[in-house]
């Protein structure tokens, strides 16, 4: 009778031990996903200067935007920012870079300018590298909040004190459908 007491108990602090473990794992693969973010981030905010510098050269009317861009990056820069902070300076920066590239199109030569295009090119790909990094941190976000939700190891999340993460979410104003038509207009 003691022998199958110690064998129950045995196995509730493996169990206990497996399952802290992978909390653990999963926490530091959020961490992990989101310094990939952070690096490309730091990559985006390294281009920023010297893309509105280009820009200022050509499209004087477009100070507004500028200057908003580089506000939000001087904040997002100051490490004074909490990681949901990040996430919400950092989609306020993709929305207003959109509006920048918009803008772009009515100045050809600007346009036409190798220094800009080549700005542009390492800037689009850096995009796509944080989109693919923002899908993976979602990945794991998500890996983990299933893990600090679900039934047994949300027992020993609450002892651990873990809490859900936030995801990285598009803003609303990106989901709507692009007016095509209006961007010909401006």
């Amino acid at each position: 009778m003691l022998e199958i007491l110690f064998i129950c108990l045995g196995v509730l602090v493996l169990g206990y031990f497996l399952i802290y473990n992978s909390l653990v794992g999963k926490k530091n693969d959020v961490e992990k996903a989101f310094a990939s973010i952070d690096t490309l981030l730091k990559k985006r905010y390294d281009l920023i200067p010297n893309l509105v510098a280009t820009v200022k050269q050509y499209a004087e009317h477009e100070s507004s935007t500028l200057e908003e861009i580089t506000a939000l990056r001087a904040k997002a820069i100051s490490g004074n920012v909490s990681s949901e902070e990040a996430v919400n300076l950092n989609n306020q920066l993709t929305q207003s870079l959109g509006g920048l590239m918009v803008a772009v199109e009515a100045y050809p030569d600007l346009k036409a300018n190798e220094n800009f295009l080549q700005l542009q090119r390492s800037l689009n790909e850096t995009e796509e590298q944080i989109s693919a990094s923002r899908r993976a941190f979602n990945a794991a976000v998500t890996d983990y909040n299933n893990a600090v939700e679900m039934v047994p190891s949300n027992m020993v999340a609450q002892m651990m004190n873990y809490q859900r993460k936030t995801l990285f979410e598009i803003p609303e104003a990106e989901r709507k459908n692009v007016d095509v038509g209006e961007l010909f207009d401006k």
